[in-house]
């Protein structure tokens, strides 16, 4: 056996060990929550998926999860891409300083996070009522790490500078240039950014726990303690789910990829 077959034997080996790694739990989760119990002993069924939308608060909370979500996007997308955008055009001094403070969170433990900010939000309830969506305040710094590379990424990979100064010379304002001109050529950054911290948002414990809010996790959380089964349905569709958006992100930037910069 050559240096070269032995190398793709090894490969092949290390991989299916990784696969039985990650795979074998999530099969056994797919198992148990369509495993019957009680009178469904012994019987494939779905009962426990349908508990997750018949459960009220089960519901209530999923919903509030997709909801926080959602605006956890919108926030980052609005504070981060004209900013970075800003930065790269007028003042690319302070490039390193952004960069810093966005992957700073990256340093410092959830749990630190939550004590640090849990008196602010204290005020933030009094201003704006104690409803999940208020999270999206402390998701927003949570996801930047991610979302900043992500769309770093797609800016430096067209001449941001050429393409503001040619729509410049032809009287667009810097709103006309972020919106219609930058903003297009790094669509598969943007959507990269807002598809992790949607992954990062319904798969987020410590931050609602620990505020006391009633979010997806946390409610699975409760429901684990008297009906397992439906928990587990519930931990497996949420990871299905995050595993989609992050497979369609793979498709999409694979896809966008040839047209980059190609919108000027």
């Amino acid at each position: 056996m050559n240096a070269g077959s032995g190398f793709r034997v090894v490969r092949a080996v290390l991989l299916a060990l990784f696969g039985l790694y990650f795979f074998l739990p999530l099969v056994s989760m797919a198992n148990y929550s369509v495993r019957g119990k009680g009178p469904l002993e012994g019987k494939i069924t779905l009962h426990y998926y349908a508990e997750l939308v018949r459960n009220e608060d089960l519901r209530s909370a999923i919903i509030s999860s997709l909801l926080l979500a959602v605006l956890t996007v919108v926030l980052m997308v609005v504070l981060l891409v004209p900013t970075m955008i800003w930065v790269r055009l007028r003042v690319p001094g302070v490039s390193r300083l952004v960069e810093f403070l966005c992957l700073l969170p990256l340093t410092v433990p959830p749990l630190v996070i939550v004590v640090g900010i849990s008196n602010v939000y204290t005020w933030v309830n009094y201003l704006l009522g104690d409803s999940p969506q208020v999270l999206a305040l402390a998701y927003v710094i949570l996801v930047l790490p991610y979302s900043y590379r992500s769309i770093d990424s797609a800016l430096q990979a067209i001449d941001v500078t050429t393409l503001a100064e040619a729509a410049r010379s032809l009287g667009a304002g810097w709103l006309t240039v972020i919106t219609r001109i930058v903003m297009p050529n790094i669509v598969s950054g943007v959507a990269g950014a807002a598809f992790i911290a949607i992954a990062l948002v319904l798969g987020e414990y410590v931050f609602a726990s620990l505020l006391h809010y009633d979010t997806m996790p946390v409610a699975l959380a409760e429901i684990y303690r008297s009906e397992t089964s439906t928990a587990i349905a519930g931990a497996f569709a949420s990871i299905v789910l995050i595993s989609l958006l992050l497979l369609g992100l793979s498709f999409f930037n694979r896809n966008k990829a040839p047209d980059v910069g190609g919108h000027a």
